[in-house]
């Protein structure tokens, strides 16, 4: 029996339905990436089935004990205390309800019960790198969401509810992610736009498109093959019913004829004809995207020498050298907080370094596009936020008026007349896009520009950057992004420290040091200052019973290893297995040896505390 059912759900909020009879099963182990386009209704469905939300018509049934876990986009209110603690308040509450107690009473949980919320707690604060002594209140908005993600998750519930869960998340954290995800054996439903996280956590495609919800097995990149070859099969099916329906109206048309052959059958066919097309629903358009261009820059596009800069005595840039010539691509990799956006700042010459200096190219015509979005006037309509008040916007060398140009970006003629704050946040992104297209610019900065499209907005914003002529720095943590986009990467590697690598997130993982972990930088003096810090205090009873535990836990994990390796040594395998079999073989192996590696870190971490 599956998990978890939608009996022909129905849904609409003044709109077109979102919901129109929709049907479904996931059962146990289903890893389900809901996708589709910005506004048709991915959110309200998870609301749906986190009973948050009651549809219109037909049931969501659940198996009857079932525990479900929901992650909003949004952060809720309402948390206050340390992290460890709000964290821990995910499972306890579940924990002692089981026992018969009150949730606001955790301290008659058991010893082992005890123990085993500390060791969950403690692995999720390694995974997403949060600090457990922070209190919650002074932290920043990505950091809450990161923490209340790990209090959704560390309940190990049955059916998991995840809404943009990689939303504001460095690649450190993504990779964490991921492999919690990856290994979670429960229901698993989860809307994302990072598509190498959906590629490697999906093991089935719900896609919503005009009410209807299509189930397609598989991971993320069989799903697009899938999908293309549908696309062209529904545009051909279309193409064909138009064609005959174009037909008919020409025959009723005849009048006096038509009337003559009394064939009344054809006549009601012909209506059905037109209530079908009436009724029909048209895929969402696509953004039209393209630069406006300026002239080509000097050759020389910025040149920094030995660059340094502090905050309130802080390091932020240690003796940074780099040279951006025209036309390069080059990409900013670092985890949240370490500087990339001042790395910004110094290049374009808003910020003056304490060390060194930064020389900028001649010509340059810059557009600047803002991850904080404080260019946006929140009372302004959105047409005044791009036009200034004014009807006619120019771009490619004529004059448009503003709502035809913003129909462009897929806002409406009423939507384009809204104030900013009504605006969702992929619509804010696709208003910063528009405004930022009319300017000509030859460097092109982008400071997170993908939070919040859909992927087909990225994808084509993607080709826009592929076929600009000027010179790109851009910010991001979506690394499908990274890889189809830029040229080098500048990575940030421990404090203040930056290295610049060739090609995009793939080849940096190729390269960087052996010292690093998988999607995070750990510097030798940062593990010393973890090593002296462990020094100061003593192991807790929760700490010893996890290293007595973890010798064991190493011994199962090489086995697992050794027992795949030979698998994969046995020459008739890659004859015999199918494709996604070899890589669902290599994606345990990369998994096994992570984990692997972690756990080697956390023992040498626990045998450093004093007994």
């Amino acid at each position: 029996m599956a998990w978890i059912k939608g009996h022909n759900l129905h849904l609409s909020l003044g709109g077109p339905a979102l919901l129109d009879g929709v049907d479904f099963a996931i059962d146990s182990g289903d890893r389900v990436c809901l996708v589709g386009r910005n506004g048709v209704g991915k959110s309200t469905l998870l609301r749906v089935l986190a009973g948050d939300l009651p549809p219109d018509g037909g049931k969501v049934l659940v198996q009857p004990g079932s525990q479900i876990r929901y992650l909003p986009q949004e952060v809720p209110s309402g948390f206050s205390g340390t992290t460890r603690t709000i964290i821990a308040s995910g499972i306890v509450g579940s924990l002692s309800r089981t026992q018969g107690h009150s949730e606001s009473d955790p301290t008659t949980l058991e010893l082992s019960q005890e123990w085993d919320v500390s060791v969950r707690v403690n692995t999720l604060l390694t995974r997403l790198d949060l600090d457990g002594d922070k209190d919650f209140s002074t932290l920043s908005g990505g950091l809450k969401r990161r923490v209340l993600l790990a209090r959704t998750l560390v309940s190990h519930p049955d059916i998991l509810l995840l809404d943009e869960p990689t939303n504001h998340l460095d690649i450190t954290a993504i990779a964490g992610l991921e492999k919690i995800c990856s290994e979670y054996s429960g229901c698993l439903v989860f809307v994302t736009h990072d598509r190498m996280f959906a590629d490697k956590v999906a093991t089935r495609i719900f896609e919503l498109d005009r009410g209807q919800l299509t189930d397609w097995p598989g991971n993320y990149a069989e799903y697009l093959r899938l999908r293309e070859l549908r696309l062209q099969t529904e545009a051909q099916q279309d193409a064909l019913f138009d064609k005959k329906l174009k037909s008919e109206e020409v025959w009723i048309r005849q009048g006096i004829k038509a009337r003559r052959t009394r064939n009344m059958g054809r006549v009601r066919a012909l209506e059905k004809l037109r209530e079908t097309r009436r009724v029909r629903r048209e895929r969402m358009g696509n953004v039209r995207l393209r630069l406006e261009e300026a002239e080509k820059s000097g050759k020389l596009v910025i040149e920094a020498e030995h660059v340094s800069y502090q905050y309130e005595g802080v390091s932020i840039i240690k003796d940074f050298s780099t040279i951006i010539q025209r036309g390069d691509r080059v990409g900013i990799i670092g985890p949240n907080g370490c500087g990339k956006s001042t790395l910004l700042g110094l290049l374009l010459g808003k910020l003056t370094p304490v060390a060194g200096h930064i020389r900028q190219g001649t010509r340059l015509e810059v557009a600047y596009f803002d991850q904080l979005r404080a260019t946006l006037d929140e009372e302004k309509t959105v047409a005044d936020n791009v036009a200034n008040g004014r009807q006619q916007v120019e771009f490619a060398g004529r004059s448009r008026h503003i709502i035809g140009y913003l129909e462009d970006f897929l806002f409406s003629p009423d939507r384009a007349r809204m104030p900013v704050k009504a605006l969702s946040g992929g619509e804010r992104n696709r208003l910063l896009l528009a405004r930022l297209f009319l300017q000509p610019a030859n460097l092109l900065v982008m400071d997170e520009p993908t939070n919040d499209l859909d992927v087909e907005t990225l994808e084509l914003l993607e080709g826009v950057v592929g076929e600009f002529e000027g010179t790109l720095i851009l910010v991001s943590h979506d690394r499908t992004f990274l890889n189809n986009v830029v040229t080098s990467t500048l990575v940030f590697e421990g404090v203040g420290e930056i290295g610049e690598y060739v090609g995009g997130y793939d080849d940096w993982l190729a390269q960087r040091p052996v010292l690093e972990e998988v999607g995070k930088v750990k510097t030798v003096e940062k593990v010393k200052k973890t090593v002296e810090k462990n020094r100061e205090r003593r192991k807790s009873f929760s700490e010893r019973k996890e290293l007595a535990s973890l010798p064991g836990r190493i011994e199962s994990l090489e086995e697992q290893l050794a027992s795949l390796h030979q698998t994969m040594a046995d020459p008739h395998f890659y004859k015999n297995a199918q494709g996604h079999e070899v890589a669902a073989i290599q994606q345990k192996e990369q998994l096994l040896e992570q984990t692997l590696a972690e756990t080697f870190q956390r023992w040498e971490a626990l045998e450093a505390i004093p007994d």
